[in-house]
């Protein structure tokens, strides 16, 4: 995401903030309170490695970029404070994030030789607010997941804090982490694994956060799949199709971009077709412990009900599937006979009716999976972080949405036919306007006397005897000569 116009202020310039106040695409919070003495102190830390490696496959040149160390703000010694502000240069942003971080230690107390304590929320209100002013970006947070203002024991309650400033603050609409096995040791401590956040704000940031997603840049850092805290109400199941019966005519597939095309026949007309799915739970690291499923089908601007077999779903962990049976009306009675413009605009390619379906989670209750708390476990012994990954009790349903192209397939047969047929109709009408110009010999005799006389057809000629009187009128037509307005008592006749 770039921005124009945007003059960047040097970060020591700044009177008693710790972070610019500019909108820029990327922020990237690097913890360096007490807890984090080990990741800088262990020779084998791949700590500043991976915040190196991190930005600069999700940035790219000329992206507007802030990086900050963070711990927990005190008098004369802010925090978050900014250690880079500028946009990416035209070779990516490892070079200038490496030299940003290179001497970055632990931070201790002012006037004190204590090591720095941590506030999570603190540094993300301070990125979201002021780093990018509101504007819409992404936040990257990496910590090891310690949050204890003032070396507060209630580690708990300030987690909770922190989780519900992640639903409820700072216009974030989507957060993803990645819990990261890292084992360290320190000459104070030791410890086993950190944890990467990344915050969109506003809708153009989580747009930006999916495509990052899609294009497979964070997967080539970090291999393990994001665990999602928000948003839980959207995208939380997948249909996949199986196999359809009892529709001649009809096939479903999915395409690349994860579009699901129904390929239709011109002359396929059952109403009906019974389609097999997987669904599929993509809200890691939640299981479905239980919901009621309803779907529908929005195509044509009709909306039509989808009959499922079974209108529950129980224990689906993510990233596993079952079965589902449903009935599904299909809109054979709005697509374009094989006869008119739209087929015959789209012979030999499809006629695409685009649509969606919706598929609706109600009474969703959600559980975090035994495998993620092991996981959470091992990489953050003695710490009750899974318990941040509790999901709102306002959120009690969600909704997915399946976008579908009704693609119908007309041969170039009826196109031919037409083209044949008014190739037809302008011959005939070229042989019409020839016969209708090409003069015409009649033979007339007046008076005994034969003459020749030339005509079209469509004129009419007046016929005069010897002495010059007009004695009839030749008429001439597509199909011969005739006389008319003969005079009584006239000598003339057509032919010899």
């Amino acid at each position: 995401m770039r921005r124009a116009g945007i003059h960047l202020a040097a970060a020591a310039a700044l009177a008693g903030a710790c972070l610019p106040a500019l909108a820029v695409s990327h922020v990237f919070l690097v913890q360096n309170s007490g807890w984090m003495e080990p990741f800088y102190a262990d020779p084998a830390s791949q700590f500043k490695p991976l915040v190196i490696e991190l930005a600069a496959a999700v940035t790219r040149p000329g992206d507007l970029m802030v990086l900050a160390s963070f711990n927990q703000s005190r008098p004369g010694a802010p925090s978050p404070k900014a250690l880079l502000s500028a946009r990416v240069a035209g070779d990516g942003a490892r070079a200038q994030v490496r030299g940003a971080i290179a001497s970055l230690q632990p931070a201790r107390k002012p006037g004190s030789g204590a090591l720095a304590d941590t506030d999570l929320g603190e540094a993300v209100q301070a990125a979201t607010g002021k780093a990018l002013g509101g504007k819409p970006g992404l936040v990257w947070l990496v910590t090891n997941n310690r949050n204890s203002p003032n070396n507060d024991q209630a580690t708990a309650l300030r987690n909770r804090e922190f989780y519900q400033l992640i639903h409820a603050g700072g216009g974030i609409t989507k957060t993803l982490a990645w819990p990261l096995k890292m084992p360290v040791q320190g000459q104070q401590f030791r410890a086993n694994g950190l944890m990467v956040y990344v915050f969109a704000v506003g809708a153009q940031g989580a747009s930006e956060l999916d495509a990052l997603l899609a294009s497979g840049r964070i997967a080539k850092v970090i291999t393990e799949p994001p665990a999602r805290l928000k948003p839980l109400d959207r995208a939380t199941v997948r249909l996949v199709p199986r196999k359809v019966e009892d529709a001649p005519g009809v096939s479903f597939s999915m395409a690349a971009n994860g579009m699901l095309r129904a390929d239709v026949s011109p002359d396929a007309k059952t109403p009906l077709a019974k389609i097999g799915w997987n669904l599929e739970n993509t809200m890691y690291p939640y299981t479905i412990a239980s919901a009621t499923l309803s779907a529908r089908s929005v195509l044509g601007g009709e909306e039509r009900p989808i009959r499922l077999a079974n209108g529950a779903v129980d224990s689906l962990a993510p990233g596993e599937s079952v079965p589902l049976a449903s009935v599904m009306q299909l809109p054979v009675a709005q697509l374009p006979s094989k006869w008119s413009f739209q087929a015959l605009g789209s012979a030999g390619s499809a006629y695409v009716l685009p649509g969606r379906i919706e598929l609706t989670l109600t009474g969703q209750r959600l559980v975090l999976s035994r495998a993620f708390r092991e996981r959470m476990a091992a990489l953050f012994p003695g710490d009750p972080l899974p318990d941040i990954f509790i999901p709102p009790s306002n959120i009690d349903g969600s909704h997915a949405v399946l976008p579908i192209e009704v693609r119908v397939h007309y041969g170039v047969g009826p196109l031919l036919a037409v083209m044949a047929a008014a190739l037809g109709a302008l011959a005939a009408a070229a042989a019409g306007a020839y016969a209708l110009g090409r003069p015409r010999k009649a033979l007339v005799t007046v008076e005994g006397e034969q003459r020749t006389m030339m005509a079209r057809a469509g004129t009419t000629q007046p016929i005069y005897d010897k002495a010059g009187t007009k004695v009839a009128s030749l008429k001439t037509t597509l199909f011969g000569h005739q006389l008319t307005d003969l005079r009584d008592g006239a000598q003339v006749r057509l032919g010899r």
